[in-house]
C-alpha cells in the first residue's frame, strides 16, 4: 500500500544558522556555473584591444557540428602554487592606447602602468615594435608565456637593448592582472551573499536540517 509522508519544509530565510551554512555548502557545490569567467573574458578582450594586442583564436567544434572562434586565454585556480593566467597574442603600436585606457578603467593603476611602459618602449622605437606571446607547457601562469619582440623596421633596426625585457614583463603583467579579475569573480559567485541570493531566487526548500527538499 502507498504510504503519504508529510515533511515540513522551509524557505532560506526561515532556516537556523547552522542549517543554513548546510544549505549554503549545498548550493555552492553547484555554483558557479558553466562559463562564469566569460564576463571577465569580454573585459579583458577590451582591454587588449585598446593596448594594440590581438588575442589568438582556436577553433571549437560546436555540438551542431559547425565551429566557432575560441580567445586563447587560459587560467588554473585558485589557491594552489603554479595558479595564474596566461593568453596568446600579437601585439603592435596602439595609437593613443595609454589615454584610451585612461578612458576605459580610470582608476586602475595597473592598466596604466602596462600602457605607459609599452608606449615608451615603443616610442624609443620609432613605434615599429611588435610581439607574439606563446603559451608554453601544461600550466598556466604567466611564466608560461614565452614573448618575442621584435621591431618592424625598414632599415632593420634591432629593437632597443631593454625592449624585449620590457614588453614581456608588461604583458606578463597584464596576465597578473587578469588572473587577479579572475579570482575576484570567482569569490563573488561563491560568496555567501550570493549563495544565498541564489537560493532565494530559485525558491528553494530545505528541511530543517538545511537538507535540500524542492
Amino acid at each position: 500500500m502507498p504510504e503519504v509522508i508529510c515533511t515540513t519544509v522551509y524557505h532560506f530565510p526561515e532556516l537556523s544558522d547552522a542549517a543554513k551554512e548546510k544549505a549554503r555548502s549545498w548550493y555552492r557545490d553547484l555554483a558557479p556555473h558553466d562559463d562564469w569567467w566569460d564576463a571577465v573574458y569580454e573585459d579583458f578582450a577590451r582591454i587588449c584591444e585598446i593596448l594594440g594586442i590581438r588575442l589568438k583564436t582556436t577553433p571549437v567544434r560546436l555540438m551542431g557540428g559547425g565551429t566557432r572562434a575560441k580567445r586563447c586565454i587560459w587560467f588554473s585556480g585558485f589557491w594552489s602554487q603554479g595558479d595564474g593566467a596566461c593568453f596568446e597574442g600579437y601585439l603592435h603600436n596602439a595609437k593613443g592606447a595609454a589615454a584610451r585606457i585612461r578612458d576605459y578603467a580610470p582608476m586602475d593603476a595597473t592598466l596604466h602602468g602596462i600602457a605607459d611602459r609599452l608606449r615608451a618602449t615603443q616610442r624609443r622605437n620609432f613605434y615599429q615594435i611588435t610581439a607574439e606571446a606563446t603559451h608554453r607547457g601544461r600550466y598556466y601562469h604567466e611564466y608560461t608565456m614565452s614573448v618575442d619582440v621584435t621591431r618592424d623596421s625598414p632599415t632593420c633596426q634591432p629593437p632597443t637593448e631593454d625592449a624585449e625585457k620590457i614588453v614581456a614583463e608588461a604583458l606578463r603583467d597584464l596576465a597578473r592582472w587578469l588572473y587577479r579579475q579572475l579570482q575576484a569573480e570567482y569569490e563573488h559567485f561563491t560568496s555567501d551573499e550570493a549563495i544565498e541570493e541564489g537560493i532565494i531566487v530559485n525558491a528553494y526548500t530545505f528541511t530543517e536540517e538545511g537538507r535540500r527538499f524542492g
